[in-house]
């Protein structure tokens, strides 16, 4: 936002102040229903459940006291101690007091019930139907069926349910109710009982439960086949896998699967007998229908919410910036010089105030804007010829004791003797003269500025009475760049007065180099001579800082007037951010740069 205008600031920060009070009311209050409604859905299929389980418990609890009866009839208990291959008197008397005594009176109090078998682990059977007809059985098949009981009861004898018949017919109509019995000769289990009736009796006890349209409710056995579902074509299948092993995993506890495509939610309890497994089964997106609605209501809600509060935000923005647009208007313009006055409005606010200000200030500037004007008008002149005085009076400024000594040197050379010494100096001093008193010159280029050198070494080389070459490094390109009148000799001078303060010897040089720098063009004079004290140094440093002609004596022994104002020379002629760089060392010598610029 840090590149937005006043208007989109604020639009984005009621836009996300907002966005964020809606979210977080229709997030936090739809996750509170949400979890709140799971909640009651799952105690709803918690209940259904256990009722259904109690309610299956309870009916066949009734089937086993029917049990009961049988168990404690000598009869029958003779009857499972048979001996193996048994076909005569006692296998036919036995069956008939069993049949006229114990199981008919069943067949007449349970009419659900279809059939009661007797077998002991000797192969002996006997099967009564209630009124269905039904053949007996050869030796291979109850020895089948025999195997097929002994694998699927428990060897303490209590009661188990199968999705199982004897009768091919019966498969998935009827249940079987089946246990290990003993008989009178001994306590251990040698034969099984078995009730078989009609899975239709039990189905009654759960058409009651409503689980809306799209649920149901299922009896699966140990194995995961279906016992009872409301879609008959599917009992005696078999469950999904993966469902059947999670409802053996998940215990009494919900959990959500996927069947046909369709993601439901399954609680499941077991049943006391036969290992049966009562499961609830409803569509998630049944379950979820009051939170979609309260979640469509609240988006709704939070839609129109959103708009007006928009519209609120862009009616206070354009309040606001409104009135700051014209002010910035007005600025430019201001800025241009035309001094605009705005109108103000007829309520009174801060922004109004703050017009009220700037209406204020533009006229106090207009009046402070023309009076300066006006000054500056008259101070023009004054300026240019005060500049004129100046650069004229740095000129004055150049050394005279160099005259004067120069002028003794002459005189020596004229007592002493008629020669040559006295043309060359007399002539170098014509030229250096005619240069210096140049007034109406400012600038000259390099190669002027080198000639005038060579005619101050020239003379310098009858004062000091020996030859003395100068190193001149300066690429030809540079000879016609231009720079300012009597800088370079100056600095020369310098080097000779305060370098070689005890006399020039063999082993001294001076070094004048030239070079670009990005925008700067630099002319440099280096020595090797005794350098400048750190103490001295600081204060040429801060001298030249201050931007200011010299006075004399003030900068005695650290270069005298000369390099302040050859520095000065330089910054009245091309600006205030050139003039000159000073680097030096005790015992290493210096090194003075001039900078210009690149022109």
């Amino acid at each position: 936002m840090r590149n937005f205008n006043l208007y989109q600031k604020l639009f984005l920060s009621y836009l996300v102040v907002i966005l964020i009070s809606l979210t977080s009311v229709g997030y936090f209050s739809y996750k509170a229903s949400s979890r709140e409604l799971e909640h009651i859905v799952e105690k709803q299929l918690t209940q259904v459940v256990g009722n259904a389980v109690y309610h299956t418990d309870y009916y066949i609890r009734a089937y086993e006291r029917a049990m009961v009866s049988l168990l404690s009839n000598n009869d029958v208990k003779r009857f499972i101690d048979l001996p193996e291959g048994e076909i005569g008197y006692p296998y036919y008397e036995l069956r008939k007091l069993v049949k006229e005594v114990g199981i008919e009176p069943i067949f007449i109090r349970n009419p659900e019930i279809t059939d009661i078998f007797l077998m002991n682990f000797n192969g002996n059977a006997m099967y009564v139907y209630n009124g269905i007809n039904a053949g007996s059985f050869t030796k291979e098949q109850v020895k089948e069926q025999l195997d097929y009981f002994r694998n699927n009861t428990t060897p303490d004898g209590s009661l188990v349910v199968l999705n199982h018949s004897i009768l091919p017919e019966q498969t998935n109509q009827t249940l079987t109710l089946v246990r290990r019995i003993r008989g009178l000769s001994s306590t251990e289990l040698k034969g099984v009982l078995a009730i078989e009736l009609r899975a239709s009796e039990l189905s009654e006890l759960w058409k009651g439960i409503d689980l809306e349209s799209d649920g149901y409710f299922f009896i699966t056995d140990g194995n995961g086949n279906y016992v009872y579902h409301p879609n008959a074509a599917q009992i005696g299948k078999g469950m999904q896998e993966a469902i059947h092993q999670q409802v053996i995993e998940a215990g009494a506890h919900a959990f959500t699967s996927t069947i046909d495509g369709k993601s439901r939610m399954f609680m499941s309890r077991r049943s006391q007998y036969g290992n049966w497994r009562l499961v609830v089964s409803m569509s998630v997106d049944e379950l979820h229908k009051p939170t979609d609605t309260i979640r469509t209501t609240t988006l709704i809600v939070g839609g129109f919410t959103l708009i007006l509060a928009l519209w609120l935000a862009i009616r206070f923005g354009k309040s606001i910036t409104g009135p700051i647009r014209k002010l910035k208007s007005a600025m430019r313009e201001t800025e241009k010089g035309n001094w605009v006055i705005l109108p103000l409005p007829n309520h009174r606010d801060e922004i109004v105030e703050l017009i009220n200000r700037y209406n204020l200030m533009v006229s106090r500037l207009a009046e402070l804007v023309d009076e300066v004007y006006q000054a500056e008008l008259r101070d023009q002149e004054n300026r240019i010829e005060r500049q004129k005085a100046e650069l004229q009076s740095l000129q004055l400024q150049i050394n005279p004791h160099f005259l004067y000594n120069t002028l003794e040197t002459i005189v020596c050379y004229a007592v002493i003797k008629d020669s040559k010494e006295i043309y060359e100096i007399v002539k170098a001093m014509a030229y250096m003269l005619r240069y210096s008193v140049q007034t109406h010159l400012e600038e000259i280029t390099v190669a002027n500025e080198l000639k005038h050198v060579l005619h101050y070494l020239l003379v310098m080389k009858h004062r000091i009475g020996r030859e003395f070459d100068m190193e001149v490094d300066i690429d030809p390109a540079y000879l016609l760049r231009h720079m300012v009148r009597l800088t370079l000799q100056p600095l020369v001078e310098n080097t000779f007065q305060h370098a070689f303060a005890d006399g020039v010897e063999d082993h001294h040089y001076i070094r004048v180099h030239a070079g670009e720098d990005d925008a700067l063009f630099w002319i440099s004079v280096e020595d090797n001579g005794v350098g400048i004290e750190e103490v001295r140094l600081r204060e040429l440093r801060e001298k030249l800082s201050e931007n200011r002609l010299a006075e004399s004596g003030r900068t005695k022994g650290i270069g005298g007037i000369g390099i302040v104002n050859v520095h000065r020379r330089i910054q009245m002629v091309f600006g205030e951010q050139y003039g000159l760089q000073i680097v030096s060392e005790i015992g290493q010598g210096t090194k003075i740069m001039m900078l210009m610029p690149k022109k």
